[in-house]
């Protein structure tokens, strides 16, 4: 008996040590497990906290004018923006022990678990605000264990990698708030119609109540029940010392406003250019679509809001419900190449192509300033003369002809100055020079001035028959205007990430280009086509619109049978309109011929109203005599008609008209030289001339 005793005490420490070692073994395996778990958690690194968030963009003086997003409203903000009412609100609710565990509440884990347990089903829930931070960004919400052991694994990747105010500041920015609101910056916007920033307690305590089940705590869908959470939660803010019970009182009894919209939609404001900004984002910037759309990217471009307001009132006057003519329309910042206002369409809801950036088109006269630019340069001027009559030029050994008409077929049937040719939009002249300087230099002109279409060298470029887009004008006249500095159309200034890190900004570009005196002169003959009176064969093209313009402008109109055209500048701002069919009808109607030019001149009439009225500023290679136009001679007292015009210094007329001098033993007067105008210096600047 004893020594079966002795066999049984044996075998039971042989078991017992059995079992000792296999408990050491697994706890060792538990161990390692765990100790893998942390190691892999570590080598993969912190995850990745992006969520797809609303791109606001932003007009040049930083008010919202459209975003880009799934339906999901979301706009990142820092935790330094956001109440810190809510902020306690959403610990006291959510998550109390949120500053002291690592990511597990371990006593509400054990509490969840007994209470599944007693119900045999997934009931109640233990999740941290780290937890729920990690099923927001990473998981569905389906409640199945696999998800939480999912969940559990990317928290303990977020605690080690993330402060506990970053995981705050996350989980604030990706809750979901009901009405596709997520994040708190959007739902305060929705619900109370005002900044994260700004909500008070009695705001704050109402928003942290909703996630629980927005369709069930939102104060728009239950007012009581959204009450009844209310009190809870400031409750829960009085018992963690955030608040004392007055202030809960107070809170409670305070009565809210409710907005219930958002502020913000896709393209509500300037939607053509909205587009432009979205394919220089893509093509510039080298950015995808998704971070365009989703990247939670702030935006700020250079759109002018009254500019653009001025621009669609105007063209939605103009452009009469009885024609289905189009318009394309850009407004630049010629010292910066700023756009500061697009329409691409008279209906963006029926057509989103852009006509302002996307249509290539005809130009007509308008390329006569390019065209005179590059003759100035090899030794026009202004008053050079050309024979203008019906021409038939022939080519190819007389093979080819080519026969230009003037509008109306109207012709001087004698000679005519280039700032005659330029006013009165003479083509036989332009034809004539064109032929004279090589084709080959127009072609390299508009290359200089920024074009990038391709222009054809035949003898009807001269008349632009090449295409272009309205952007290329205008930015080609910019630098007319800014005295021959390089632009390019300018439509973002800087765009930052969701955090607020420039990922861009724009640089100025300083680089001469043109040649500075050469520019001006252009300009000046420019002005020509307002002139009220003109001794010539007909009226200036710009003599339809120059009573109801009330300053300085430079610019040129152009037409086809297919395409009108308006464009010019003041030394502040450049405007270039196009009007036509898209399918390259025909424009017969005379108002509709006219278009163009008035939406040009009304348009930069009401976008000067409250700026200085300005001069065009003559280079200091230039100076300014009085001709008498139909000659380009210096203008006697005797002239009935005299305006002053700019050459380049040097190349000014010297022989005087005697178109009028009296037919007796009158004595020709020698007329001085106007004095180039100059400015008039401040007093401080005589004391200071470095200011500027």
């Amino acid at each position: 008996m004893e020594i079966m005793t002795n066999q049984r005490f044996r075998n039971a420490g042989k078991y017992l040590r059995a079992l000792v070692i296999c408990s050491l073994v697994g706890l060792g395996l538990v161990v390692c497990l765990l100790i893998g778990i942390f190691i892999y958690a570590k080598i993969l690194g912190p995850p990745p906290l992006a969520v797809p968030q609303s791109t606001l963009y932003m007009a040049s003086d930083e008010s919202i004018i459209g975003e880009s997003h799934t339906g999901e409203k979301r706009y990142w903000a820092d935790i330094t923006d956001i109440s810190p009412d809510l902020i306690h609100a959403t610990i006291a609710i959510e998550d109390q022990s949120f500053y002291e565990h690592h990511g597990f509440d371990y006593k509400r884990i054990a509490g969840a678990l007994l209470a599944d347990l007693k119900a045999m089903a997934k009931v109640q829930g233990a999740s941290t605000i780290s937890q729920q931070y990690a099923k927001n960004l990473f998981l569905d919400q389906d409640k199945t264990w696999t998800r939480k052991i999912k969940e559990a694994f990317y928290t303990l990747r977020i605690e080690m990698s993330y402060t506990k105010e970053q995981i705050l500041e996350g989980y604030l920015n990706t809750i979901y708030y009901g009405n596709r609101a997520y994040g708190a910056q959007a739902a305060s916007q929705f619900y109370f119609g005002k900044d994260a920033a700004d909500l008070t307690l009695a705001e704050s305590a109402m928003l942290a109540g909703i996630p629980k089940g927005p369709s069930v705590y939102s104060p728009l869908a239950s007012f009581e029940k959204a009450k009844q959470r209310q009190k809870l939660i400031l409750t829960s803010m009085v018992e963690n010392q955030y608040i004392t019970k007055e202030e809960m009182a107070n809170a409670f009894n305070e009565e809210l406003t409710f907005v219930g919209e958002h502020q913000y939609y896709v393209n509500t404001v300037a939607p053509y250019f909205q587009d432009a900004v979205k394919a220089v984002l893509k093509s510039q910037l080298d950015l995808d679509e998704r971070m365009i759309e989703l990247g939670g990217l702030r935006v700020y471009t250079t759109l002018d809001r009254q500019k653009q307001e001025i621009a669609e009132k105007t063209i939605e006057e103009v452009m009469t419900e009885d024609t289905s003519m189009q318009v394309g329309f850009v407004s630049m910042n010629p010292k910066n190449g700023h756009v500061e206002a697009m329409v691409g369409g008279t209906d963006y809801e029926e057509s989103s192509f852009n006509r302002a950036l996307q249509a290539i088109r005809q130009p007509g006269s308008t390329m006569k300033p390019l065209l005179y630019y590059a003759a100035i340069k090899q030794g026009f001027t202004p008053a050079s003369t050309v024979m203008s009559k019906p021409t038939t030029f022939r080519f190819d050994d007389g093979q080819s002809t080519y026969a230009p008409h003037n509008f109306n077929n109207k012709y001087a049937d004698g000679e005519i100055t280039m700032a005659q040719a330029l006013a009165l939009s003479d083509n036989i002249y332009a034809v004539k020079t064109h032929l004279f300087l090589g084709e080959e230099t127009l072609v390299k002109t508009a290359k200089d001035f920024g074009i990038q279409s391709k222009m054809a060298k035949v003898p009807s470029l001269a008349l632009g028959t090449s295409g272009l887009r309205v952007t290329e004008l205008a930015n080609a006249y910019s630098m007319l205007a800014n005295g021959g500095k390089r632009t390019d159309p300018v439509f973002i200034t800087r765009v930052e990430d969701y955090k607020g890190d420039v990922l861009y900004e724009a640089k100025g570009s300083n680089e001469q280009i043109l040649d500075k005196d050469t520019a001006f002169v252009v300009t000046e003959m420019m002005t020509g086509i307002f002139d009220q009176t003109l001794n010539g064969y007909a009226s200036v093209t710009g003599s339809t619109i120059s009573d109801q313009l009330t300053r300085p402008y430079a610019a040129k109109s152009g037409s086809t049978e297919t395409d009108s055209w308006m464009a010019g500048f003041s030394p502040q701002l450049v405007t270039a309109v196009w009007t036509g069919y898209d399918d390259n009808q025909t424009i017969d109607l005379v108002k509709e011929k006219a278009f163009a030019k008035t939406i040009w001149g009304n348009y930069m009439e009401d976008a000067h109203q409250g700026l200085p009225v300005r001069q065009f500023t003559p280079t200091k290679n230039t100076v300014g005599v009085y001709v008498e136009p139909s000659t380009g001679k210096l203008a006697t007292e005797n002239c009935p008609d005299k305006r002053l015009t700019y050459f380049i210094k040097g190349t000014e007329p010297t022989e005087y008209c005697s178109l009028h001098l009296p037919e007796y033993g009158a004595e020709e007067k020698q007329i001085e030289k106007e004095p180039t105008p100059k400015e008039k210096k401040p007093w401080y600047k005589k004391i200071l001339p470095w200011t500027s």
